[in-house]
């Protein structure tokens, strides 16, 4: 990346030592052949000597996972601590920011397995998992897609599409969970696309919502067939309908979310 934003730099300077050289030379032939002569308009020029970047390669590398190695570090770490604690074979890994009833924005790690959908805290500094809170595939009764949004009066907003997964419809968040923002007995999680989904392909093959949802509906669709939960009857159903986030002021979700608080992130140098 680095290299092509070097190339891009030095192709800018050259085109304005073109330019001007040849501005030049228009300019000494307009006096020449009179007033009336035209010369090129100045939008023109400065497309040209400042073309838009398609992406700052500067901005993505902030994120710790990012750096190489780092998420194939947390792919082994989580693969070892499915298989001797749990059993079990990971079969996919995704990056993704989770959302949660606060509408703070968390850096995850989702791993489908044999039988669980794990949700993973894993610090990309330190390059260790933190906290993993495990969902039984054939617990899960519904998965949602669509656009975010907020109650009628609500100073919090949110762009975007996401994705929630239920996973107990008989328990509904109490009042206590609802205005309790440390609160994890919530029985849905929310997510959407981490920020370095377009950094380069394999952070967006590993970042996408719909692929992440297709692969998920298969396994619980599998998992409900091999063993059923208790009391769980008929399939996963999935629904495109809006995501409701109900926070109305937002003061400590606009303030951790604008400082990506949730994210394992390079924030600068301190000292002299």
């Amino acid at each position: 990346m680095s290299g092509s934003g070097n190339y891009q730099e030095f192709q800018t300077v050259e085109m304005r030592k073109e330019l001007e050289e040849s501005n030049k030379e228009n300019s000494d032939a307009g006096s020449a052949s009179g007033p009336n002569s035209t010369t090129a308009p100045p939008s023109a020029s400065k497309t040209m000597l400042y073309p838009r970047p398609y992406a700052d390669p500067y901005d993505s590398r902030k994120y710790f996972a990012t750096r190489p190695g780092a998420f194939d570090q947390a792919m082994d770490d989580l693969k070892a601590h499915v298989m001797s604690n749990m059993g079990e074979t990971a079969h996919s890994f995704w990056l993704l920011a989770e959302v949660d009833h606060w509408n703070n924005e968390k850096e995850r790690v989702a791993v489908i397995t044999d039988s669980a959908l794990l949700i993973c805290k894993y610090d990309f500094i330190m390059l260790k998992c933190l906290q993993l809170q495990r969902i039984p595939l054939s617990y899960i009764n519904r998965v949602c897609l669509g656009s975010f949004t907020f109650p009628e009066r609500s100073l919090d907003k949110r762009e975007g599409e996401g994705l929630r997964i239920f996973w107990d419809k008989q328990q509904e968040p109490s009042f206590l969970s609802r205005w309790n923002p440390w609160s994890t007995d919530v029985p849905y999680a929310t997510f959407t696309e981490h920020p370095v989904k377009n950094i380069n392909q394999r952070f967006s093959t590993i970042c996408q919502i719909p692929t992440f949802t297709a692969q998920l509906v298969q396994a619980v669709q599998n998992a409900q067939r091999t063993d059923p939960a208790p009391g769980q009857t008929g399939r996963v159903v999935v629904a495109n309908e809006p995501i409701l986030i109900e926070t109305y002021t937002g003061l400590m979700s606009f303030l951790g979310n604008r400082n990506k608080l949730g994210y394992s992130l390079a924030r600068g140098s301190f000292g002299f």
